[in-house]
């Protein structure tokens, strides 16, 4: 447990380093708006019914002119367009989507907090110091497809389950941990925000609130409880994600940390090379316990 802790403790330092650079983050109240309105109920696991808590969508306003302003976030918003939602359905990738899948790593690798998350790892044995090779890791990481579905063709990769968001035999809602994607999404009227998560009334989040628990339907089904950054930058999540996902080798980390006011536990699998899914489940905000 000590190790554990100890791992936890300079992964907060270099957490909050990359929180400070993190220029691309967009500010609450000012670059986008947020309604939290009702606190979700409980849902059964594998039904379809959740008791809507929240009349108005979570987003009530995003500036998607800066939004598409900023390099990292254009090629992210790109890239979303380019996956298939259902498992089991084969992914076409064509060279194009290649090439977009490129020009993302290129984008975040040009960012402080990519450097600095690439500084660490290769001072912890865990990445080639060599900028090529270390962008090739990232696209394995990210980007390789691998089968999710057994009986199906090479269908997922790390990238769609996480940022996209997968359905599983037209049944569950996977990933969609990304609040651009759930930004999109629902102005599209493919996800209905249901309500915040939270343990008791105490634990009611602000709406400036970086990091949510939230619980929404996604083209019909229930996600029940869905941990996602809010406002932070795809180069942001992607350090994050890829320090974890390199320290073990363990199907599963989960690691707490205090990363600004935000108690949180960062939970990563790992689908071989690659990454299963990754997502933030907020603890506690600076004031409040959950």
């Amino acid at each position: 447990m000590a190790r554990g802790q100890q791992a936890s403790q300079e992964l907060t330092e270099v957490f909050n380093q990359l929180w400070h650079l993190d220029t691309n983050r967009l500010r609450p109240g000012t670059d986008y708006i947020i309604s939290l309105q009702g606190r979700a109920g409980y849902v059964a696991q594998g039904s379809n019914y959740a008791r809507d808590r929240a009349r108005a969508p979570l987003f009530t306003y995003v500036n998607e002119d800066k939004l598409k302003s900023i390099e990292t976030y254009a090629h992210f918003i790109n890239l979303l367009d380019n996956y298939e939602a259902s498992t089991g359905v084969s992914e076409t990738v064509t060279t194009e989507e290649l090439q977009e899948n490129r020009l993302f790593i290129d984008s975040i690798m040009e960012t402080d907090v990519m450097k600095c998350a690439h500084k660490y790892l290769v001072r912890k044995g865990q990445s080639p110091s060599d900028t090529a090779q270390f962008k090739r890791q990232l696209y394995d990481i990210w980007f390789r497809l691998y089968h999710r579905d057994r009986n199906g063709g090479e269908d997922s990769c790390g990238f769609e389950h996480v940022f996209v968001g997968e359905t599983k035999y037209g049944q569950e809602v996977m990933g969609l941990h990304n609040w651009v994607q759930f930004y999109l999404q629902e102005k599209h009227d493919h996800v209905d925000y249901k309500g915040y998560k939270a343990r008791a009334n105490k634990d009611t989040p602000d709406e400036d609130d970086h990091v949510l628990n939230l619980q929404f339907s996604w083209k019909g089904l229930v996600k029940p409880v869905g941990g996602s950054f809010i406002g932070v930058s795809p180069e942001f999540e992607v350090a994050l994600f890829t320090i974890i996902f390199l320290m073990e080798t363990d199907k599963m980390t989960s690691v707490v940390v205090k990363v600004d006011e935000y108690m949180l536990e960062l939970v990563v699998y790992r689908h071989g090379r690659s990454i299963g899914t990754s997502y933030p489940k907020l603890l506690s905000s600076n004031n409040r316990d959950l």
